[in-house]
């Protein structure tokens, strides 16, 4: 376990938010979430997230998920950007994928 890790959120440039890496599921990471002050007009976006994967819309979750890569960047714990993410907050909690590499379309 990487506990201890801490994955930053970026919003145009200001710090949105910090995960805490606690756990891991292949291939997602959970972890407790720290919203900053720039996170909050993105909220409504993982309001509406939730909401779509609670009505199993994947046609919701894919355009939010794509709003939310636009809106947000992340860096690894060791400071360099992630190239792809899904992104997945409710409460105090992250869940997270990543990858190095943009994600394949299709």
């Amino acid at each position: 376990m990487d506990a201890g890790r801490v994955w930053r959120l970026y919003h145009r440039g200001e710090l949105a938010g910090e995960i805490d890496e606690q756990t891991h599921d292949f291939p997602w990471t959970y972890g407790r979430f720290r919203p900053l002050p720039a996170f909050e007009p993105l909220r409504p976006l993982f309001v509406a997230r939730n909401a779509a994967l609670d009505a199993d819309d994947d046609e919701a979750m894919i355009r939010i998920d794509d709003e939310i890569r636009v809106a947000l960047t992340m860096t690894h714990p060791e400071g360099h950007r992630v190239a792809e993410f899904l992104l997945s907050v409710e409460g105090d909690e992250a869940g997270f994928r990543w990858h190095d590499e943009p994600f394949e379309d299709g």
